[in-house]
C-alpha cells in the first residue's frame, strides 16, 4: 500500500485511520474490494480535492486523475468520469443524452445521489444507481487514480477495470 507522508509516521497513522473510518470511505472501499480484493485505498497527507492536487500528491500526470462529475439532465443524473487534464463537454453530453438542459449538479444533489461530497466523489459505491460515462482519454494511461469517498483518499486502477467496476460506458465526452 502506498502512503505519502512528511509528518511523523505515528501521527500520519492516526490521520490515515481517521479517514479510513469515515462512512463514505468505507462505502467506497466495500464496493472496490467486492470488485477486486487486491485494490487498496491510498491515504494522502495532502488533499486530492482537485486533479492538480491529486497529481502533485501522487507524483503522476494530471491526466491520470479521474474527475467524477455529476450532471443533471432534467430529473435524471449522469456521472461523467473525465481525465484530470480535460473538461467535460456539455455540448457532447447534451448530444449523447439527447437533452437540451444539462448542467453540473449542485453540491446538495451530488451528496444526495452519490453519498459523497465534492472533492471526494468516488466512481463507485453511490447511494443511487446512476448512469456512468467514462472519458475515452483515460485509456491513455496504464494506471489511473480516482477518489475513494474523501479528498485525502484515492485508489489506483486501470481503465478496463474502471469500466468493469462502474459498468460505465466509454464516450467521447471531453474537450
Amino acid at each position: 500500500m502506498l502512503y505519502l507522508f512528511n509528518i511523523i509516521p505515528q501521527e500520519f497513522k492516526k490521520f490515515m485511520n481517521s479517514i479510513l473510518e469515515k462512512e463514505p470511505v468505507k462505502r467506497a472501499e466495500k464496493s472496490i474490494k467486492e470488485f477486486d480484493p487486491s485494490l487498496k485505498i491510498v491515504c494522502l497527507e495532502q488533499t486530492a480535492r482537485t486533479a492538480q492536487d491529486a497529481a502533485a500528491a501522487l507524483g503522476c500526470s494530471v491526466g491520470a486523475i479521474v474527475k467524477s462529475l455529476l450532471f443533471s439532465a432534467g430529473d435524471n443524473f449522469v456521472l461523467c468520469l473525465v481525465s484530470g487534464d480535460k473538461r467535460c463537454s456539455l455540448i457532447k453530453l447534451k448530444k449523447i443524452l439527447d437533452k437540451k438542459d444539462v448542467s453540473m449538479a449542485n453540491p446538495e444533489d451530488v451528496k444526495r445521489i452519490t453519498g459523497y461530497t465534492i472533492g471526494g466523489v468516488s466512481p463507485t459505491g453511490h447511494l443511487t444507481k446512476t448512469k456512468i460515462y467514462i472519458d475515452a482519454n483515460l485509456k491513455n494511461f496504464n494506471s489511473i487514480f480516482a477518489a475513494a469517498g474523501h479528498p485525502n483518499a484515492v485508489f489506483e486502477i486501470d481503465f478496463e477495470n474502471l469500466k468493469a467496476l462502474t459498468s460505465g460506458e466509454t464516450k467521447e465526452i471531453a474537450e
